[in-house]
């Protein structure tokens, strides 16, 4: 699981942090890694939301997943929660599966979206065989996620599946509407 850069603590970070480096067992060494550790958290807090990237277009999904399941020998299947802006909040791994496919149930996928303040959520998964087509149990699998983002309030955008340089939005082919 991802965890979002908004929900770090910037003062428990900086009090633990900035604890005085006279403690004992701490040396120059530990303490030149907590001062290099303390500027990385620093960076990271003060960096801007507009950093996330922007998801307007099924290809901009592809964009963003594609390095993280192309070369994967199992079939992952993740979401991306959004803003009302349509900027990626953050991403979850909700199930590994086998070479050909993935169990996915709505209660998992949906724990995962409660947790953070998305507007909608789009599913990603690969397919090791490198074709993006659709399987009876991918369509399933989105009618029934679909529904249930219905019930929650939670839209499910479109369902992206990667392949080897190809993909397919379940949106596009009509499976989501």
């Amino acid at each position: 699981m991802d965890i979002p850069v908004q929900n770090l603590s910037c003062d428990k970070l900086s009090a633990i942090l900035s604890a005085p480096l006279s403690i004992r067992g701490v040396g120059v060494k530990k303490a030149a890694k907590l001062y290099a550790l303390k500027e990385v958290v620093r960076r990271i807090i003060e960096e801007e939301p507009s950093d996330s990237p922007i998801i307007v277009f099924p290809a901009d999904v592809a964009k963003y997943f594609a390095p993280l399941l192309i070369h994967e020998s199992k079939e992952y299947f993740m979401i991306a929660m959004l803003s009302s802006a349509r900027q990626i909040i953050a991403t979850s791994t909700i199930s590994i599966g086998s070479l050909s496919a993935t169990t996915v149930h709505p209660r998992e996928v949906f724990m995962e979206t409660l947790r953070y303040p998305c507007s909608a959520i789009i599913l990603v998964h690969n397919h090791p065989s490198g074709d993006p087509t659709p399987s009876k149990n991918d369509i399933s699998v989105t009618r029934q996620l679909v529904k249930s983002g219905k019930i929650l309030d939670i839209p499910v955008i479109d369902h992206v599946i990667l392949g080897q340089k190809r993909f397919c939005s379940m949106k596009m082919l009509g499976y989501i509407k």
